[in-house]
């Protein structure tokens, strides 16, 4: 297991040390995510309460990785339908041609 790393970063106009496993550049950029989420929202909706656009924030940011999972799962299903169509080609293939 890595050793924690500790990280300073800025989220909604507050600084927050954070301590994690992965690599700082990692946790910097997670956080950097969260924090143009949370500013996105504010500039769109005019919230001015810092809880309220987080909770926004994190729903968006779910919403877009349950998204990017159920495309991911639908390109896995693609993908093996193919194979197995390719399998089945290749196979039929070389019945066809017979033995050598």
């Amino acid at each position: 297991m890595s050793e924690k790393a500790s990280v300073t970063v800025r989220i909604a106009g507050e600084e927050h040390t954070i301590r994690a496993n992965a690599e700082p550049a990692y946790t910097r950029k997670c956080a950097k995510l969260v924090d143009e989420r949370i500013r996105e929202i504010r500039s769109k909706s005019g919230l001015i309460e810092s809880h309220k656009a987080a909770i926004l924030a994190a729903l968006s940011i779910a919403d877009e990785y349950f998204q990017a999972v159920d495309e991911a799962e639908r390109i896995r299903k693609e993908a093996g339908a193919r194979t197995a169509d390719l399998l089945s080609r290749v196979e039929q293939g070389l019945k066809a041609a017979g033995p050598e």
